[in-house]
């Protein structure tokens, strides 16, 4: 499996599993000029905009290790302009998740939800 399918397979992943556990899928890989958000659901009252990080392999460490700091900041950026462009506010309630697949050679893939995995406010100063 090439890494754009890996991806996919992950995004496919988390999408079941989040649905599963009662999340609506909004947009799936949205997209602007600012970057990319894999998937946006809602959790009841909540937007919580999502990062998927698939691997085949634990060797570089965990899936969700690789959501670092820049990868946070542009996702706080992408989300705020969703809000703003998309449902015309900023004033609503969000969070910002990171899911985990791994892909477990030994049996079904291992999906870890990683809930309010790094803050707005931190981030957006």
């Amino acid at each position: 499996m090439n890494n754009q399918s890996l991806g996919h397979w992950g995004e496919e992943s988390a999408c079941r599993y989040l649905q599963g556990k009662g999340y609506k899928i909004l947009e799936r890989n949205f997209r602007n000029k600012l970057g990319e958000i894999d998937l946006i659901a809602r959790d009841g009252f909540k937007i919580c905009f999502i990062e998927v990080k698939t691997r085949k392999s634990l060797h570089y460490g965990a899936p969700f290790e690789a959501v670092g700091s820049t990868k946070q900041h542009k996702m706080v950026q992408v989300a705020l302009s969703y809000l703003k462009y998309k449902l015309y506010t900023t004033d609503v309630l969000a969070r910002f998740d990171v899911v985990s697949v791994y892909q477990n050679p030994q049996g079904p893939a291992i999906v870890e939800h990683i809930v309010n995995a790094f803050d707005l406010t931190y981030l957006s100063h």
